[in-house]
């Protein structure tokens, strides 16, 4: 019996230290959002990003923001050159110009890239609980760098930064809690 609660205690353990993201498409983040309100993160990506590639294998399978990240946002995975339909905000969204035999190399841009204003990859773009638009944050972060954005967002502290300034005093002041992995 004692090796058994030891094998269990042991699996579930390896478990809670190998979370992961729950992604889920934009129209089922929407969909849960009406019954539980929370923010979405949608991380824009393509096949041949390679700094998208570190950002899934640094940040997003960090621990840190993996709990964070699932408790308090939606998270989206999307990728802005694929030929994916997607409906947002009473809009249809496509990529007319997609071609198959470019799925991994670049791609003509999706409208939903456009739409969000995207023009780098990775960009993660954070929305609200209403389905507005609230930053399109550019480039590979590190969790620590993530952190910042996540809390941010979360907590609506970026509806009181007027200046560049109020921004800068709120990243001096920022104490960062994740565990580089």
């Amino acid at each position: 019996m004692r090796t058994y609660l030891f094998i269990l205690a042991l699996a579930f353990s390896g478990f809670i230290s190998a979370q992961e993201i729950n992604w889920m498409s934009l129209e089922e983040a929407v969909a849960m959002q009406k019954k539980n309100p929370k923010k979405i993160i949608m991380d824009v990506y393509t096949n041949w990003c390679g700094p998208c590639k570190l950002l899934d294998k640094n940040t997003f399978q960090n621990k840190d923001v993996a709990a964070y990240v699932n408790k308090h946002y939606y998270a989206v995975k999307f990728n802005g050159e694929g030929n994916e339909v997607i409906n947002f905000n009473g809009n249809e969204f496509k990529n007319t110009n997609y071609k198959p035999e470019l799925a991994n190399k670049r791609n003509s841009v999706h409208d939903l890239t456009r739409y969000f204003n995207v023009s780098a990859y990775p960009t993660m773009v954070f929305i609200d609980e209403q389905g507005g638009f609230i930053f399109p944050l550019r480039g590979y972060k590190t969790p620590q760098q993530l952190e910042l954005y996540l809390k941010m967002f979360k907590n609506d502290d970026h509806k009181d930064m007027k200046t560049q300034e109020a921004f800068n005093e709120y990243y001096k002041a920022f104490k960062p809690e994740f565990i580089q992995k």
